[in-house]
């Protein structure tokens, strides 16, 4: 492999960054390998990056004035690395340096994104406290129940991780706020994700830079990858699609029992009615740029099929956790709807609208 590119963006990190590079010498000793620091600092910490970059060859540094934001900073030093493999790290000291001559192997042994997980058997957290930790939790839900690509990584967070540039040549990467590994994992191009275990050390000087702007930040960069994701925004407008149609459904029954109609022929006339509603609007948004070679009949046969085993699997699910595990009836049957659902939107995904030949990343644990 060529040279080795760390990136490690900046912010008020004056007290660490001389420590950093001494620990990434001992750790990367006989390694060819560059530093790269992209510096939004508003202290000293620019005048104490330059001497280190006239003490150290290896070590490069630019700093952006009137800017700030990790992602960015990130996206300008893969801009100026030289090697075909790039890492990411904090300047802080949480990430041990140690750990990235194990991610370094697994690139040698064929993995395209390496990640360092603070959330596997052997990981730690400890460098999260109180109020962090619980943030951080929460944003992984967050983004594990959101997007697709990320339900499989245990830590979508991490701001620790390796990559081979070809996994991000030619992408499009306009992430807001500091989680840039995510933007990453949706958008890059890879087949082989592999994840390590590394203990997350407790921060050695300065401060943390999570505030709420930053929060919010992660909100607005999750639903902006639910919308550039074509699987993700697919799955979210089915969703949308399907209240809707329970509501037309609802509505429908409510007018047909008021005028009379026995409940048994209002339920089959509206649930019809329903299921025309939502093929419609799948056909004209959720499924709109797939191809179709299908009559439009065709189509919508295969949708009421579908629709059949979404309840079949429904009732399967009621009648188990109802029947067998006593779960309250409410509880059992919403859980079969969302499993219904699931299944409904796979096989329409794959097989209504023949979305084939598309394959998920190869993920592995080492």
């Amino acid at each position: 492999m060529n040279v080795l590119s760390i990136v490690v963006p900046t912010y008020n990190e004056n007290q660490t960054v001389r420590l950093l590079i001494d620990q990434l010498e001992e750790a990367l000793r006989g390694f060819s390998y560059e530093v790269i620091f992209v510096d939004d600092s508003s202290d000293n910490t620019p005048e104490v990056l330059a001497q280190l970059c006239a003490d150290h060859p290896r070590v490069r540094c630019i700093h952006r004035e009137g800017q700030r934001g990790l992602a960015t900073a990130v996206l300008e030093g893969f801009r100026l690395a030289r090697g075909s493999v790039l890492a990411v790290m904090d300047a802080d000291l949480q990430h041990p340096p140690e750990v990235l001559t194990r991610m370094y192997r697994e690139i040698g042994q064929g993995a395209d994104v390496v990640i360092a997980s603070r959330h596997l058997p052997g990981g730690d957290d400890g460098g999260l406290h109180g109020i962090r930790k619980v943030i951080s939790r929460t944003a992984r839900m967050i983004g594990k129940a959101a997007l697709h690509r990320v339900r499989s990584v245990s830590d979508p967070m991490s701001g620790f991780f390796m990559i081979r540039r070809q996994v991000i040549e030619g992408v499009h990467l306009n992430p807001v706020g500091w989680k840039i590994l995510m933007e990453i994992v949706v958008k890059g191009r890879y087949s082989h994700l592999v994840e390590i275990p590394y203990a997350f050390r407790p921060r050695a000087a300065n401060e943390s830079k999570m505030s709420p702007a930053e929060m919010i930040n992660y909100l607005r960069h999750v639903a902006r990858l639910v919308v550039q994701s074509p699987d993700d925004r697919r799955f979210w407008l089915f969703a949308l699609v399907g209240i809707s149609g329970v509501a037309v459904n609802t509505l429908l029954f409510a007018l047909l029992t008021r005028w009379r109609i026995f409940p048994e022929t209002a339920a089959f006339v509206s649930g019809s009615l329903a299921m025309i509603w939502n093929f419609a609007w799948n056909c004209g948004l959720t499924w709109r740029d797939a191809p179709q070679s299908d009559p439009l009949a065709v189509t919508f046969a295969k949708y009421a099929a579908v629709a059949l085993i979404g309840i079949a699997v429904n009732l399967v699910v009621l009648s188990v956790l109802f029947r067998l595990l006593d779960v309250p009836k409410e509880w059992a049957n919403l859980t079969g709807i969302i499993g219904g659902a699931l299944v409904n939107y796979r096989l329409n995904d794959r097989w209504t609208w023949r979305r084939v030949g598309h394959k998920r990343p190869r993920m592995r644990v080492s």
